[in-house]
């Protein structure tokens, strides 16, 4: 398809939108991409091949689904604005390895979707995207949760976010997302973005983060639903200190604080600490100890 005009140029996107008469939506945080050059290099930070699944969320106009499709086996996008399924049948009417589902994908069985619309669903699954900053976590957090494997997951996303997800503890970034996302996987970032390669240009810059599958954990959780749950807790007022945090969530009464006490000494767990110098490793004791002190029972 090297004969196509790539979508990714101010004047070709100018030109679609001209043509099917739409304009962005701040509410959906559509921002068009127009460099080429950024795009090819996200496909490249998927190390995207021929053999590969993709699935991208919100594809806009097509210009990241175009370089997909010209690097992966099949590609799967899903697209939530009715305004853009017309305009994504006509840019992606060359490529006949694309699918473009037309739903929410916080509303997927992505399991069922999947099987549904991969042709091969025993070749390598990567998703790649540019995610709509507004629900940036909500799509991360079930993409993590669902139980997919996915080789590879390479996506855009407000660089505050990004920073967030490759924190290190005792850093100003990390919190309840960096644990979540480091459980299950390696961040790092890839590159940064402009805001001058969107049309229109958003009010931040972005970054591109690269999340490969870690090792399991040499400790394994009792409960991961009640892990990303403690994830939570730990932050929901982040300069209070663990102790106090655990009792707004578990409760004050005499008896429960005899068996938070118990489970903290178990770990020997200093309860003035804060939750930010806790690693991913001293979270899942935490949680095990509250398990085993009966905290979740009461």
């Amino acid at each position: 398809m090297s004969d196509v005009p790539d979508i990714a140029t101010p004047v070709r996107t100018q030109a679609i939108m001209n043509q099917f008469g739409i304009n962005t939506k701040k509410s959906l945080g559509q921002n068009f991409l127009t460099d080429i050059n950024i795009l090819k290099n996200i496909v490249a930070a998927g190390d995207v091949q021929k053999t590969d699944n993709v699935v991208e969320i919100g594809p806009g106009i097509g210009a990241l689904t175009e370089q997909l499709a010209r690097a992966a086996k099949q590609v799967v996008a899903f697209e939530i604005d009715d305004r853009l399924i017309p305009v994504l049948d006509h840019t992606m009417a060359p490529y006949d390895n694309v699918t473009i589902v037309h739903n929410d994908i916080l509303k997927v069985d992505l399991e069922k979707e999947f099987a549904k619309q991969f042709e091969d669903v025993t070749a390598p699954l990567k998703l790649v995207a540019n995610l709509p900053y507004y629900i940036t976590t909500p799509i991360l957090m079930q993409v993590l949760q669902s139980g997919i494997h996915f080789d590879n997951i390479v996506v855009m996303m407000q660089k505050e976010v990004a920073d967030r997800l490759s924190a290190e503890p005792g850093t100003k970034d990390y919190g309840s997302l960096t644990l979540a996302v480091q459980y299950r996987m390696n961040a790092k970032l890839a590159f940064t973005v402009s805001r001058t390669a969107f049309v229109p240009n958003p009010n931040v810059d972005s970054a591109i983060i690269s999340l490969t599958p870690r090792e399991p954990l040499a400790i394994q959780p009792r409960d991961e639903k009640r892990l990303f749950e403690l994830f939570k807790i730990g932050f929901v007022m982040r300069r209070k200190t663990l102790w106090n945090n655990l009792t707004t969530a578990f409760g004050k009464g005499e008896a429960m604080q005899a068996k938070l006490t118990a489970a903290l000494a178990a770990i020997d767990l200093d309860p003035r600490t804060r939750a930010e110098k806790l690693s991913l490793e001293r979270f899942v004791e935490l949680h095990n100890a509250l398990f085993d002190a009966g905290v979740y029972n009461a």
